[in-house]
């Protein structure tokens, strides 16, 4: 018998091959911005830097990244959802009210949870019956929300009793005495949906329907209820958050949360998350929260009036959109490349 022997591969192919194995998390800019960001000021204010401003950064993260998280699956399933922000407001005004009403705190707040997502579900089912994106969509039911926030509130902040009940004590303090319980609740989520975005069939549903919508269905993928899920998971994570905010600080005022949409938007795709649907990631999502925190902290440090900061907010919007449209044509130009250039 004669042993057959393969051929070693020529250099060129090996370096070629090995060149295209090395890619770098989608995460890693966001890192490496996050990380300079918070060195600048640092440098600039070594106050900055003192483990407890770093919690409270983080904890002021927490509840806007929640939405960041929701929007992570609407965007990757090429979607957007413009009435998140209304919908924690809803969610929080609702909780406060069922409080009111003589409610048991964790059942008001898990009953909230339950709205935001139905909240989410009515977005959905209205995207799928009218076959319009779910911008289109939720441009109108933003309104409408944010109306009917108007009208429960009556315009006035809305304050539960029993604040020193233990739903209050546990949301808002603090483990080892540092680290708010809002900042672990983020982090785990965060965790959590990354993993189940990246590790589970619906994950894998979701990019599929993002990347190419005609061939998920052809696949055997029910893209309309990918569709339908996503949202209601979105319209979940806010009314979350919108619990959380109530338990933290133990009311909500009108047009709070009014900008968290957009914050969450600009985050997930500060984070690698395509605004053309397809991928994600969770965890970047997190880190863009994190810059846009770390951002409007350093604006407070240095002494720029606060009105600034809704303006901040949308140039972070515009930037978001204008390093998504990079990041696009760069991969463009990459896949060009290759096909010119095949391996050996």
């Amino acid at each position: 018998m004669t042993r057959t022997e393969t051929a070693p591969p020529l250099a060129g192919s090996v370096n070629h091959q090995t060149r295209r194995s090395i890619r770098l998390p989608a995460e890693t800019g966001a890192a490496v911005a996050l990380a300079v960001l918070v060195a600048l000021l640092g440098w600039l204010n070594p106050s900055f830097l003192e483990p407890a401003n770093l919690l409270s950064v983080l904890g002021q993260a927490a509840l806007p990244g929640l939405l960041a998280i929701g929007m992570v699956f609407v965007l990757s399933a090429r979607e957007i959802d413009l009435s998140a922000g209304a919908v924690f407001h809803l969610s929080a005004a609702f909780a406060a009210l069922l409080m009111l009403a003589g409610m048991d705190p964790w059942l008001a707040g898990l009953a909230s949870v339950a709205a935001g997502a139905c909240l989410g579900l009515i977005n959905g089912l209205l995207a799928i019956a009218l076959r319009l994106p779910a911008l289109m969509v939720t441009l109108g039911t933003w309104w409408m929300i944010q109306g009917l926030s108007l009208v429960v509130g009556k315009g006035q902040a809305i304050v539960p009793p029993g604040l020193d009940s233990g739903f209050f004590t546990t949301l808002s303090g603090k483990a080892f005495l540092m680290v708010p319980a809002t900042a672990i609740v983020f982090v785990l989520l965060a965790l959590v949906m990354h993993a189940v975005l990246h590790r589970t069939r619906f994950g894998y549903r979701v990019q599929a329907v993002g990347s190419n919508p005609q061939a998920a269905a052809y696949a055997g993928i029910p893209t309309s209820k990918v569709r339908l899920l996503t949202l209601v998971l979105m319209g979940a994570m806010a009314g979350l958050a919108g619990v959380i905010h109530v338990g933290t600080h133990g009311a909500i005022a009108p047009g709070e949360g009014s900008n968290f949409a957009l914050q969450a938007i600009a985050a997930a795709i500060i984070g690698g998350t395509s605004l053309s649907g397809g991928h994600g990631s969770v965890i970047g999502a997190a880190i863009g929260m994190l810059i846009l925190q770390v951002i409007l902290s350093a604006m407070g440090m240095l002494g720029v009036d606060a009105a600034w900061s809704t303006f901040a907010a949308g140039a972070l919007v515009v930037l978001a959109l204008a390093i998504d449209r990079l990041v696009k044509l760069w991969r463009s130009r990459r896949v060009r490349h290759d096909q010119h250039n095949p391996p050996g």
